[in-house]
């Protein structure tokens, strides 16, 4: 096991709600307003004009109300379900692939991408969408792999089955339909 991925200690599914809560909360605050309010803050002091279009505004928040959704489901189903939380340092002791994690093995990243992509349309910029481009592809090449890794070595054969049968980013609402 991967000395960046460790399993919650915590029995209480209260507590390992609450820290989901925060941690989300303070997710969002730095990578989902700070981040990209700096990036316009940038891109107005260089020039760069926003972008818009009509019900833009309504565009994006229907887009971050949604994501949010799925991004809070599956964060409680990691709490309850799983016994930890979403962090590396206190993640999920047992292996989650019941409600959003049925349909897409990742949905937090698939929640968090779209999330950034939401704001970056609120917004009306190409920068913060570049952002969350740059976190997609972090993400998927360098932590995702250890991620996987991690939940390999824990979980052994029903992780395998696992990613055979759920996708890795588009989600699959049939049970005819396989994994990666």
């Amino acid at each position: 096991m991967s000395e960046l991925f460790q399993p919650s200690r915590c029995r209480s599914n209260r507590l390992n709600v609450v820290k989901t809560l925060l941690q989300s909360a303070i997710i969002w605050t730095l990578l989902l307003w700070l981040g990209p309010s700096l990036i316009r803050q940038f891109e107005a002091g260089i020039g760069v004009s926003a972008f818009s279009f009509a019900a833009q505004a309504t565009v994006g928040w229907c887009i971050f109300a949604l994501a949010s959704l799925l991004g809070i489901w599956s964060g409680l189903t990691l709490a309850v379900l799983g016994r930890g939380t979403p962090l590396p340092m206190d993640t999920a002791s047992k292996l989650v692939i019941r409600s959003p994690f049925r349909y897409v093995c990742n949905p937090m990243a698939v929640a968090g991408l779209s999330q950034g992509a939401a704001v970056g349309v609120m917004f009306g910029s190409w920068g913060v969408l570049l952002y969350v481009i740059a976190g997609a592809l972090l993400w998927h090449i360098a932590i995702r792999p250890l991620e996987e890794r991690d939940l390999h070595q824990r979980f052994e054969s029903a992780y395998a089955l696992c990613q055979q049968r759920v996708p890795l980013w588009i989600p699959r609402f049939s049970e005819g339909q396989t994994g990666r």
